[in-house]
């Protein structure tokens, strides 16, 4: 049998947006009856464009299979409001039908659509649910307004008695067909990387401004940026989102044209060791080991696949009102971007704790890029951030 889908055209493709899954937090999950007969519109903001585009939609942690009644696409009219130019509706095919069943577990791709976007602009993304999922997937750190209301208004120009919520919710990527030499940059983390203290709706996340630098520069605007953060991730224990290696391979080795990688990840191990009170000088070794040879299990797993990965220091915490930690806890820190600098590691480093430290107090961060919990980065912040990563890393 053949279907009516995008299969007959060899194209190659690269990941222009993407959002880790887990399954949202009991504070962060919909009540089972909103996600009953109901629409759900998603604004996403691409760092590469294209002519043509294709949706993920994911059931990663469903216990059994869901269906998607309609998906459509459209050009939203802002960032922050959930209306759409009817002109641009277009509905999404699987396999040349309107409607997909996703098995428990899986994740689903739509068949390819022309669209031309443009890079660094938004899309906004409606589906309709029958049922609500048994189990949900989603992205509860999406700093980006969602609506939802009941009936199918897949096509609605505008959804005026809907629901918000800053969440994503069965969403995991958009790709655009890829410009030749067109790579993927994969940014691995935790909340820092997900844009805790970015503006909502605001898209001023450190990857979002590295998208900008990178279109800005003839020499990378064909280089995507991929956000797999996820908040309060860990490297070494499951709690928010799987840990960080058991979720390398779908976050990182299957994202489309990666080709970098970007780690950020350790802070919330670090600070979690101490959280409840202080433990002894082996049990901080013992960590900083642990740490440092996940580091190594990705730089493996991922120069398999033909991946670089950049090394980034962990940014200073000391004063963090959630962690507490101590000058132990600053030694391990220290240990670990000590490594992380070091040769014969890392392919290369990207300093994030050079430019965020405050230089009077290094344990601390700069007031000035402090989004007031002393642990997360302001917008400010992020932009140093970004403005720290030599885009000769991705030249071509």
């Amino acid at each position: 049998m053949q279907f009516a889908s995008a299969q007959a055209i060899k194209r190659d493709w690269i990941g222009s947006w993407a959002a880790s899954q887990q399954i949202p937090e009991p504070q962060n999950a919909l009540a089972p009856e909103d996600l009953h007969d109901a629409t759900l519109r998603q604004i996403v903001h691409l760092s590469t464009g294209g002519s043509t585009l294709r949706v993920h939609l994911s059931n990663a942690f469903g216990t059994a299979p869901l269906h998607f009644t309609s998906v459509h696409i459209a050009r939203p009219l802002s960032t922050s409001a959930a209306k759409i130019d009817p002109v641009t509706d277009k509905a999404l095919s699987f396999s040349g039908e309107s409607d997909v069943i996703v098995p428990a577990g899986a994740e689903y791709i739509s068949d390819p659509i022309e669209y031309p976007m443009a890079a660094l602009s938004d899309l906004a993304v409606t589906l309709h649910l029958d049922a609500a999922p048994a189990q949900q997937t989603g992205h509860p750190g999406s700093r980006s307004t969602s609506y939802f209301v009941h009936g199918v208004l897949v096509s609605a120009a505008d959804l005026p008695e809907a629901k918000k919520v800053e969440h994503w919710y069965l969403l995991a990527g958009v790709d655009v067909a890829a410009f030749p030499n067109a790579v993927s940059i994969v940014a691995f983390g935790d909340s820092i990387t997900d844009g805790h203290g970015a503006t909502t709706n605001g898209n001023d996340r450190w990857t979002d401004v590295l998208a900008q630098r990178l279109q800005a520069s003839p020499a990378t605007k064909a280089t995507s940026v991929l956000n797999q953060g996820i908040g309060g991730n860990h490297l070494l224990t499951d709690g928010l989102g799987p840990n960080a290696l058991a979720r390398f391979d779908r976050d990182v080795l299957a994202q489309p044209g990666a080709r970098y990688l970007i780690v950020l990840e350790g802070v919330n191990d670090l600070g979690g060791l101490t959280r409840l009170g202080d433990v002894s000088p082996a049990e901080h070794a013992a960590l900083v080991h642990r740490i440092l040879a996940s580091y190594e299990q990705m730089i493996v797993r991922a120069h398999a696949a033909g991946i670089k990965v950049f090394g980034a220091t962990i940014l200073p915490y000391t004063g963090s009102d959630y962690y507490h930690p101590g000058p132990a806890s600053e030694a391990d820190r220290q240990a670990i971007n000590q490594w992380i600098r070091a040769a014969g590691h890392f392919d290369a480093v990207v300093d994030f704790d050079a430019v965020t430290r405050d230089p009077a107090h290094p344990e601390r961060l700069l007031p000035a890029y402090d989004c007031g919990d002393h642990l997360h980065p302001s917008p400010a912040g992020y932009k140093v951030m970004a403005e720290a990563i030599p885009l000769s890393l991705f030249a071509q």
